[in-house]
């Protein structure tokens, strides 16, 4: 009679298709795989994802293949032309249809043809059992230990080793003879004993691990793991750590004891993987053991959280009219191994722990913990708000603004008091850490703004209006206003200290926290960190640190500057120039110049970047003021080529010191006295000025030497307006005058123009009656620059003064046989070009303005 096909395994199933080549397995690609029925043959098909037409596998099962499963997900096997392959499934469900499917096929082919010798499915699939002495005897443990032996050596052979294993429950009756053997002292039975615990272990059978955690077994396995054959003359106390139960401490009762029990086996199983297992562990047991693990904390995370009574319970302990403080320091304990379980939890599920545990009172908690005299409370407690932190650092900020809301302490005054005075080095590097992920402006980002909208009636309420700054630099701002300057006030404090030699450890770990803070802030907060920096001379105490001996602070504070020149801030540039700061870093160099250390190599870092960024400042300052002892350090290139740079700089400066001086000539008064005499974009009256007679004969002397030929008619005005005209097209007579441009740019004339004409022996009609005062306006004065446009720029004034009636109305016109052709030319060439050195030559200046035909500027 033929036997039924197996039912075809039509559901597609996602795997990955892998190759043994050279030793190496190579992945074929991601498909579908599919069992199905070919001409009454058992085939595997897996079909490509992202190429449906293309076939990655197609493989005929066979009775000789040797299918083997390996975890939950993973099948192997071997092909007729020898080719290893395998199929690594994407779930465990899809993993165990196919085997399923692959295990009908073979035990349907292997009766078919053994249907006539009488042999039975049963008789096939246990082809080569696996027979273990039963009962177990003190007398043959070493032949049990042989055929586990031989059983290991084949996957066929362990998986048949477990299942008799289980059948039998044979772990429980191996168990008494632990006792039994040390009772007669058999020291030989206890290496048998172990060696036997050691291949049932390493079976990786994830159902005999969890009965080895048991309550009735556990003793017995982790005492047979005492005795190790590879240590004869050792015995480790496993029973003895785990029979502890005083290390097991129920802060509030659980009513599930389910819950307890995954607890307690939670806790063994780490045992075994990190103590009782750590040398012959190998990569498949691990993964086996930290699966058991992770889903027995999800399952207990999961009760915490819907167990509302046990919360309020939990968080209950913490409140003032509790007075056992020793159940207080359980119950952080408590919290803390919670927040050690909720890093490996999946983010929804770790969310919503911290979310139960804030609205429960968690920031109380660590407040409590922070301020405890145990250090080990401390230290749950900052593992608490680390670990709170790198889950949401926004979180913390918005409990912090609640605080100054409401006028208690904020954590951040905590966290700073705690890092000043506490003594231990791995507390106070945890709460250092925190202050900078704390006040990390990117820490969290994509959550700022849900921030923002939940704390937004805070915000209005500590601005007294509308919230316009994002949270995080409110925070920030706060920080800057009250915090900081108790944060750095052990560093501002060494201004009294005359000598660095006799810091503390204390002292040395407190400053190195402190340096590195401060050179955190610098990166981050760039606006903030300048004013205050500045506000508290800080970078004078950090330079004052590389007098210490210690060479590690001396490297911390050589960072912050190294950080300070990296951000290329004139700023921060300067404040080292005006202190002079360079002169301790100077003086490490010539301390460490004949050796190779690293802080000799930190220092030349620093000066071949200034000298490779070509900061001016820096290189003129250092060269300047310690010329002799950049000299003096040749033993590297980089001093030499800095005085190099700084000869440079002058070589250049020297070649362009006459052009230089020209430009001075011309504008230097406004240069020296930037907007002195600038209003409204004129010229702000300064009243009359002492005349000199040799500028006047300059300024009104002809241009050339045509018109030095020509008859002088005409004299100096003396109406005690400046013959040098601003460079400003005025608008003619006729045109209605416009309003004053208000861009001094465009308007002032250089600070020297403000010469002015010595006053005239006979004052004309409209000045006798009063002494000079300023012009009423800047509208007056422009209408008399308006009105000396008419006038005889090149000397040849009428011999007649044009004179003003009190209206201010022109009155007799020079003659127009003397008027120039192009006024605004003439005008403009002879107000640039003409000007005065210190030996009364004429200057001719690189300038020259002319104007069209309409008497337009042009270039």
């Amino acid at each position: 009679m033929a036997l039924a096909p197996p039912p075809p395994a039509n559901d597609r199933k996602r795997v990955k298709v892998y190759e043994l080549k050279s030793n190496d397995w190579f992945d074929r690609g991601t498909g579908f795989c599919t069992g199905s029925l070919v001409n009454d043959e058992a085939r595997i098909h897996v079909q490509s994802e992202d190429e449906p037409v293309r076939t990655l596998l197609e493989t005929k099962i066979g009775r000789d293949e040797g299918y083997q499963k390996q975890q939950d997900t993973l099948i192997v096997w071997t092909e007729t032309n020898g080719t290893d392959m395998a199929l690594s499934f994407q779930e465990a469900e899809g993993c165990g249809a196919i085997w399923e499917f692959v295990s009908d096929a073979q035990q349907r082919l292997g009766g078919g043809p053994a249907a006539d010798d009488g042999l039975s499915d049963e008789a096939i699939e246990t082809f080569q059992p696996i027979t273990l002495p039963d009962p177990p005897q003190m007398e043959n443990l070493q032949e049990i230990e042989n055929i586990m032996r031989a059983a290991n050596s084949t996957a066929q052979g362990r998986e048949a080793l477990a299942k008799a294993v289980m059948a039998a429950e044979y772990i429980h009756k191996l168990v008494p003879f632990v006792e039994i053997a040390e009772r007669e002292q058999s020291l030989a039975d206890l290496h048998r004993l172990c060696n036997i615990m050691k291949i049932l272990v390493l079976l990786n059978d994830t159902a005999m691990i969890e009965l080895a955690v048991t309550d009735d077994v556990i003793f017995g396995v982790v005492g047979a793991f005492e005795y190790d054959p590879d240590f004869p003359s050792h015995k480790a106390n496993h029973r003895q750590y785990l029979a502890d139960e005083t290390r097991f401490k129920e802060v509030v009762p659980f009513d599930d004891p389910n819950v307890k029990r995954k607890i307690h086996h939670t806790y063994r199983l780490q045992y075994l993987k990190d103590v009782v297992l750590a040398r012959i562990l190998d990569d498949t047991t691990f993964t086996v053991l930290n699966g058991l693990i992770f889903f027995h904390q999800v399952d207990i995370v999961q009760h915490l959280q819907g167990n509302v009574p046990f919360l309020k319970e939990l968080f209950g302990i913490f409140a003032p009219q509790e007075t056992d403080q020793q159940r207080k320091k359980d119950g952080v304990a408590f919290i803390q191994q919670c927040c050690a379980l909720a890093k490996s939890l999946q983010p929804q599920a770790r969310n919503a722990l911290y979310n139960n545990f804030i609205n429960g009172g968690l920031f109380n908690v660590i407040t409590f913990a922070l301020r405890h005299q145990d250090a080990s409370v401390r230290v749950a407690g900052t593992d608490i708000l680390v670990a709170l932190i790198d889950h949401d650092a926004p979180l913390i900020r918005n409990h912090i603004f609640k605080a100054v809301n409401e006028n208690t302490k904020p954590l951040t005054d905590t966290l700073i008091e705690l890092l000043l005075v506490e003594v231990d080095v791995g507390v106070k590097a945890q709460i250092a850490d925190a202050i900078k992920v704390l006040l990390d402006p990117n820490a969290n980002g994509p959550s700022l703004e849900a921030l923002a909208r939940g704390n937004n009636e805070y915000m209005a309420k500590f601005r007294g209006g509308p919230m316009h700054m994002p949270p995080t630099e409110m925070f920030i701002q706060r920080f800057y206003d009250d915090s900081a300057r108790r944060l750095f006030q052990a560093l501002k404090d060494l201004e009294h200290r005359q000598s660095m030699d006799n810091l503390n450890v204390q002292e040395v770990l407190l400053f190195s926290h402190l340096v590195e803070i401060l050179s955190f802030f610098l990166r981050q907060h760039a606006f903030r960190s300048k004013q205050f920096i500045l506000q508290e001379l800080l970078a004078c105490r950090v330079a004052q640190l590389m007098a210490c001996p210690e060479k590690h602070l001396k490297l911390t504070a050589l960072k912050y500057f190294r950080t300070c020149i990296g951000l290329k801030d004139e700023y921060y540039n300067k404040q080292i120039i005006q202190h002079h700061l360079f002169e301790p870093i100077l003086n490490i160099v010539f301390e460490t110049k004949p050796k190779d250390n690293l802080l000799n190599s930190a220092c030349l870092e620093m000066f071949e970047t200034i000298r490779r960024e070509n900061m001016k400042s820096l290189v003129v300052h250092l060269v300047e003021n310690y010329r002799d002892r950049l000299q003096a350090l040749d033993y590297v290139e980089t001093f030499p080529a800095l005085v190099l740079k700084y000869d440079q700089y002058n070589q250049i400066a020297d070649q362009n010191e006459p052009l230089l001086n020209h430009d001075q000539s011309f504008t230097s008064t406004e240069t020296e006295t930037p907007n002195r005499n600038i209003v409204n974009g004129g010229m702000r009256w300064q009243g009359l000025k002492d005349h000199d007679p040799e500028e006047d004969a300059y300024f009104n002397g002809p241009d050339n030497e045509e018109e030095a030929n020509a008859p002088a008619t005409a004299k100096a005005p003396t109406n005690g307006v400046s013959p040098q005209r601003p460079l400003v097209n005025y608008p003619d007579d006729e045109d209605e005058l416009p309003d004053l441009p208000t861009d001094p740019t465009t308007t002032s004339p250089p600070a020297d123009s403000t010469a002015t004409s010595p006053p005239s022996d006979s004052p004309s009609p409209s000045t006798s009656a009063r002494s000079p005062a300023p012009l009423p306006s800047t509208k007056i004065a422009e209408k008399r620059r308006r009105e000396d446009e008419d006038d005889d720029e090149l000397g040849k004034l009428s011999a007649h003064p044009k004179r003003r009636n009190s209206s201010g109305q022109p009155g007799a016109e020079p003659p127009a046989a003397h008027q120039p052709p192009h006024g605004h030319m003439l005008r403009r060439k002879r107000s640039i070009q003409a000007g005065k050195d210190p030996t009364g030559k004429k200057i001719a200046i690189s300038l020259a303005m002319k104007g069209d035909a309409n008497g337009k500027d042009g270039a």
